[in-house]
């Protein structure tokens, strides 16, 4: 066996920042990161690499920091960089089309031979889920090789000793090559010190153990991430590492076009569905994911774990569309208007069009783990965003009826569309008689984008313990591994829902009961919908009704019924508790969202968002409470609360007879 003198460095890093993400965000993630790591690189034209720019990212960076990007073309056409394609926006392939596969991977490839005069073949997958119908459509993308992690392919029954290189496979008579990430070198970079990372590097080739040493992974982690900015920069790892690296004669940096072109295949692979260790884990409902973890470190206390892991395998990415039903539904939403715009004749689809497809297609307010955006409402916003916009134009460019019944979602319970040009109104029919959706085509906007209260896996962490871990040993500790809090987190912020938080979810108060009226839909009309229900053969009925600028919902009782009625309106409003967004009675401002507010006698109230770029305004009713509604999440920061929506709860005694909510929403703001 020929022994090995020297070890191919593989270095690769991925750059991305949310669609919809805060302006301030991504020029502080610029600040601390993406610009300090190029010029240090820029300094040692020998250290080759690889890089991966979400196509939105690299988009705003080329716009707002060209003198920094002008370092990353120049490390282009030196051939010292080698630029990584993929989906545009960021999707996760394996859930969107085949047909949007092409496109996302084509469109960012175009973007990336127009900025600097080169074509990617390399491709990063999003999270690096895999599954192997992926393959043809990144085939037909001119796209050879991909970076998968090691465990990938131990999965399959693959060692690390032989993970030394790429490999092949194949789906549907294309081929892809793949190159294994090493998960040793992914814990330690940037944690460890560098001279330790050398160290190990060179270790590969005393033992003879590997002639290659992969690693792709994202960049925020040498800048971004807690403690990483003064350690990465200010302390001087990346500098430490670049030039211990250049300096030992054991390594030798390649980018992977270089490697790929030299070095033959390994032979033929299969792999499993899957994604890295953690997000296995964060995909499983709470309890599975108790078990796992359990398990894993059941394993890992035993000294095991490295030799059994690939057989303690979690769940899959799409688990996320079963874990939560809002991801769920914005995933068939966007999935229904990918097949609309595609069935149109091809003159008729538009750039834009397209667009905001690809922008609904970003993955990041589809999951929630460490990291994943679904938590967080401007992300969620920006993806609903670009689903109202779509199908505003979608409906302009044909026409669909003005009330649909469907199982959108295929949870087993229909829903119906119903809306106009201005407004859509979406109705689950689960007895519930509320809307899930509320959608304003003006203000492209959802009102019912509202995210429920459900039990966390890492809530178990929370309730053992209120302080930082501390980390042992040399170097930082990695984010996978600390315990923080950003707010107080108590036991009543960590009460679950037992229903999805959608608008007009009705309950009535009699005799100190407090009973859910279980509505049969009766009637549809193109522009309203009429609900029954029956309480000890007395009749509610529900109308919900759709006219040119407005909703209104309106009840009749039995007369023969006493006591109180109640609506809970949860409306998703972008400013939450930011100072953006207040309540308005008359020319009066009643406070910020983040308060809680409670008024009698009252005949309107306007939610003003500046946010938004409008407000909503609701009358027709004698009592309201108003309160901010959160969620718990976890983050690489820590745990936090995040309000999710504003709350309305309005009330009214039921010797009424009927009552009347209109809801209407505008253009601009209703105080300057």
């Amino acid at each position: 066996m020929k022994m090995h003198e020297t070890v191919s460095l593989l270095f690769g890093v991925h750059a991305h920042q949310p669609v919809g993400n805060f302006p301030e965000v991504v020029d502080d993630a610029h600040q601390r990161c993406y610009r300090p790591f190029l010029q240090i690189l820029h300094r040692y034209p020998e250290f080759r690499f690889a890089a991966h720019f979400s196509g939105w990212l690299l988009d705003y960076l080329f716009e707002k920091f060209p003198q920094d990007m002008a370092l990353l073309t120049e490390m282009v056409g030196r051939g010292q960089v080698e630029m990584f394609g993929g989906g545009d926006t960021e999707p996760v392939l394996a859930v969107i089309p085949y047909r949007d596969r092409v496109g996302q991977t084509v469109r960012l490839s175009d973007k990336l031979e127009a900025r600097t005069g080169i074509r990617a073949q390399g491709a990063w997958l999003t999270e690096r889920v895999w599954e192997a119908t992926v393959i043809p459509a990144l085939a037909d993308s001119r796209i050879q090789y991909v970076t998968v992690d090691d465990y990938h392919f131990l999965c399959s029954g693959k060692s690390i000793p032989e993970l030394n290189g790429y490999f092949t496979t194949e789906e549907d008579g294309r081929k892809l090559d793949l190159f294994p990430i090493s998960e040793a070198l992914r814990y330690r970079m940037p944690f460890s010190p560098a001279n330790e990372v050398v160290d190990y590097l060179e270790h590969l080739v005393r033992n003879d153990l590997q002639a290659s040493a992969i690693y792709f992974d994202d960049i925020e982690k040498f800048g971004i991430w807690p403690e990483t900015y003064e350690w990465v920069y200010e302390r001087g790892w990346l500098e430490n590492f670049i030039r211990g690296v250049l300096a030992s004669p054991k390594i030798i940096t390649h980018t992977y076009r270089d490697y790929h072109a030299t070095e033959k295949t390994r032979g033929i692979v299969y792999l499993p569905t899957t994604s890295y260790i953690e997000m296995n884990e964060w995909t499983l409902p709470t309890v599975a994911a108790h078990t796992y973890a359990d398990l894993v470190q059941k394993e890992k206390d035993g000294g095991q774990y490295e030799l059994r892991k690939a057989f303690l395998r979690g769940g899959i990415w799409k688990n996320f569309f079963t874990r939560y039903p809002e991801s769920n539904w914005m995933h068939k939403r966007m999935l229904e208007l990918s097949e609309r715009l595609h069935a149109l004749p091809e003159q008729n689809q538009t750039p834009e069009m397209r667009d905001q497809l690809y922008i609904a297609q970003a993955n990041d307010a589809y999951w929630h783990g460490l990291f994943g955006g679904l938590y967080l409402p401007h992300l969620r916003r920006a993806v609903y965003g670009a689903i109202v916009r779509l199908e505003s134009l979608l409906d302009h460019a044909a026409g669909r009826a003005a009330c649909i019944c469907v199982d959108a979602d295929s949870d087993g319970k229909d829903e119906v569309f119903l809306h106009n040009a201005k407004l859509q109104a979406v109705v689950k029919l689960d007895g519930s008689a509320s809307i899930l959706e509320l959608d304003d085509y003006l203000l492209c906007h959802n009102f019912g984008d509202i995210l429920r209260r459900q039990k966390e896996h890492y809530f178990r962490k929370i309730e053992s313990s209120h302080s930082s871990l501390q980390h042992e040993g040399s170097g930082i500790a990695s984010a996978h591994d600390r315990v923080a809090f950003k707010h107080e987190i108590t036991a009543e912020n960590l009460i679950v829902d037992d229903h999805a938080q959608t608008l007009f979810r009705d309950s009535l108060l009699l005799d100190r009961e407090e009973i859910s009226p279980n509505y049969e839909l009766v009637s549809t009309t193109s522009e309203s919908l009429l609900f029954r229900a029956m309480l000890a053969g007395m009749e509610i009925k529900k109308r919900i009704r759709l006219d040119a600028g407005s909703l209104c919902v309106h009840y009749t009782f039995d007369p023969a019924l006493q006591g109180s009625f109640l609506t809970c309106v949860p409306l998703a409003m972008p400013s939450c508790d930011g100072f953006a967004g207040r309540y308005i009675q008359g020319d009066r401002v009643l406070g910020g969202f983040g308060n809680e507010i409670e008024l009698s006698s009252m005949n309107g109230l306007v939610l003003d968002d500046r946010v938004l770029g409008g407000n909503v305004a609701l009358w027709g009713f004698p009592q309201v409470q108003g309160r901010p509604y959160f969620t718990v999440s976890q983050s690489e920061a820590g745990f936090e609360k995040i309000m999710q929506a504003v709350m309305l709860t309005l009330r009214w005694s039921l010797t009424e007879g009927e009552m009347s909510i209109r809801i209407a929403t505008h253009p601009g703001n209703s105080v300057q």
